[in-house]
């Protein structure tokens, strides 16, 4: 697809300036604190709910299209004479009126451009009038063929690379970067790194549970078995496919088979594969600290849950308060979840649209 088929022409109306305020460290007051059915307010039960997807909750797979993204030199060094490839799908909005902005969505690991809370928000913001892009990571969303070097979730100048293409297809109309998970914690640290020169249009980044203590996470899912199982079967199966597609690189990675932990598998990856000399040192290496917060100076949203199974609340408590974050921290939630009863319906997209809607 050409960029002169992306793009639209300008707005009708002109885009303000946003207003920074500042936000305490907890649900914002104009922000109506998520509670749902109380049957379903434990944390795995609001997880597993949030797979729960429709059939007229996708629409944002109606038409989308493949685009085949530039993400810059491959920082893995493994293929240092060849750009980092990395595939993205885009669907126009669908309100009937102006298009409003264009929003990029982000993945958590071992997700993928079509992970139920990806289609659930782009199916709700191309009905408001936003085009979006959801993109995949490398070696995920089926793409392990697209490169040589294995993924790592420290490769954010590709994910910036990409996501600085999407933002110049509109120069002249806002830019959202919205990310789950781990891909909270790339919209975190995109926001972090933010440049006018580079986004000179990015409104505000919004992160849904974001991973920001990878060490701490990695430790929390090696006690819960079910967590454990789910995450450490597809990654397997991730790594395995890329031996199979590039055993040059990787040769016979069945090893792997006999390791149950997380964070020893990471160990037993990372030594081989990266510069890191353990899985601490690659934990640390993209973890996102109160002190990073220093450098923000673009509008961030923190959407979370005191009750997500996988990422430790006490981690946002040590946050200090900032004026260009809005921390939201709701009772209820789960992982990714924010589901509720009566009936059932998912409800994070609105709440990822009223803050993308507080930039207009």
């Amino acid at each position: 697809m050409s960029q002169s088929e992306l793009i639209s022409e300008k707005a009708a109306r002109a885009v303000e300036a946003p207003v920074y305020k500042a936000v305490k460290k907890s649900v914002a007051p104009a922000v109506r604190a998520f509670l749902p059915h109380r049957l379903i307010r434990h944390g795995d039960v609001q997880t597993l709910l949030s797979m729960q997807l429709l059939k007229s909750e996708q629409p944002v797979t109606f038409g989308e299209q493949a685009i085949l993204l530039d993400g810059g030199v491959d920082h893995t060094g493994i293929d240092p004479e060849r750009a980092v490839r990395l595939l993205a799908y885009y669907t126009a909005q669908r309100s009937g009126g102006p298009r409003r902005g264009l929003v990029l969505t982000l993945h958590g690991w071992e997700g993928c451009s079509h992970s139920h809370y990806n289609l659930l928000t782009g199916s709700r913001l191309i009905q408001e009038g936003y085009d979006v892009v959801r993109l995949n990571y490398r070696d995920h969303g089926d793409t392990h063929h697209l490169n040589k070097g294995i993924f790592y979730s420290t490769l954010i100048e590709e994910v910036q690379h990409a996501a600085e293409q999407v933002a110049a297809w509109t120069p002249d109309e806002p830019f959202f970067i919205v990310g789950a998970s781990l891909g909270g914690s790339f919209a975190l640290r995109l926001a972090l790194r933010w440049d006018r020169e580079r986004f000179p249009n990015l409104r505000r980044a919004i992160a849904v549970n974001p991973a920001i203590n990878p060490n701490r996470t990695a430790d929390i899912m090696d006690r819960q078995p079910l967590y454990r199982h789910y995450f450490r079967k597809r990654w397997l199966a991730s790594v395995q496919r890329k031996a199979e597609l590039f055993p040059e690189v990787y040769g016979d990675l069945t090893p792997l088979n006999r390791i149950m932990g997380m964070r020893e598998m990471t160990d037993w990856l990372v030594r081989r594969y990266s510069p890191y000399r353990n899985a601490r040192e690659y934990f640390d290496a993209y973890a996102v600290k109160n002190k990073d917060l220093s450098d923000m100076v673009i509008p961030t949203t923190i959407i979370t849950s005191a009750n997500d199974p996988i990422i430790s609340v006490d981690d946002f408590h040590a946050f200090d308060a900032h004026p260009l974050l809005d921390l939201q921290i709701h009772r209820s939630g789960g992982h990714v979840g924010f589901v509720d009863l009566f009936p059932f319906r998912h409800m994070l997209p609105e709440m990822i649209l009223a803050q993308i809607e507080r930039e207009e």
